[in-house]
């Protein structure tokens, strides 16, 4: 059957994309890549002397043009998207456009930024008796936020929360947070460029995090994210490898 390979490229650094992703590369006869976000050195890897286009400063019906004429010239053809493309890549569209050639897609998976950004930080999103529960999202901008979702909502939970694109409305997401039930003084990190070269990392409160971020001149491509993960005041262990907690695979000797 037709298809195009879809590709998590990764958080940046290239040698953060999967083998299987890294194969699909060096084999395309035809790559678009998302190129405001995709580090261009993974298309190094590619070995075919490919055709290259840049999504930046293409529509969806210039990517999708170029896809469907290059499968049915029986090409091998990427769609190359940053960290994982199931979180914010814009991919389902893609899809369904493909489907009315009949033309399948094959998705690999990749590195999201968020985790590439907690590698970074040293961080564990989820720490016994502090926050259990991960809320990825993103402030409403051009794109609308269902009125469920709205951060001051989401905020009421006071998990951890990872919050894509609201660098540059830094301002607006602090308020939001703050007017959601999260105190002044809860932990915040900004990590831009997750695992590039020039990746940088701010780290601060809810309180003192826009003065910051924007004393450093970040207004892009950087990851926010918030809870008392960050730099929690007690935690409690695992009962994963705690010594007197049985389960399937470690048993607690028996004393008689």
């Amino acid at each position: 059957m037709k298809k195009v390979i879809i590709v998590g490229a990764g958080p940046g650094d290239p040698e953060l994309i999967t083998i299987k992703g890294k194969k699909a590369i060096e084999e395309a006869d035809v790559i678009i890549y998302a190129g405001s976000l995709v580090n261009e050195k993974l298309l190094e890897y590619n070995k075919k002397n490919a055709e290259i286009y840049n999504s930046a400063n293409m529509n969806l019906e210039e990517i999708v043009e170029v896809m469907v004429k290059a499968v049915n010239e029986g090409k091998k053809v990427v769609r190359l998207h940053t960290g994982d493309p199931s979180i914010y890549g814009a991919i389902k569209e893609q899809i369904d456009e493909l489907s009315k050639y009949g033309i399948d897609v094959e998705i690999i998976p990749g590195v999201s930024s968020l985790f590439a950004a907690t590698a970074s930080l040293k961080v564990e999103l989820t720490l016994p008796e502090v926050s259990q529960t991960v809320i990825i999202t993103r402030p409403e901008g051009r794109t609308p936020m269902p009125e469920k979702e709205k951060l001051r909502d989401l905020a009421k939970h006071q998990s951890t929360m990872a919050i894509f694109l609201g660098v540059s409305m830094i301002d607006k997401v602090v308020k939001e947070l703050i007017e959601g039930g999260y105190k002044e003084d809860t932990p915040v990190a900004v990590v831009y460029h997750a695992s590039w070269d020039d990746e940088k990392i701010i780290r601060g409160t809810l309180k003192d995090i826009a003065e910051k971020v924007k004393k450093e001149g970040i207004k892009k491509t950087a990851l926010i994210i918030v809870g008392e993960v960050l730099n929690p005041k007690h935690y409690a262990y695992s009962k994963l490898y705690d010594k007197d907690f049985e389960h399937g695979y470690r048993k607690i000797p028996q004393k008689f």
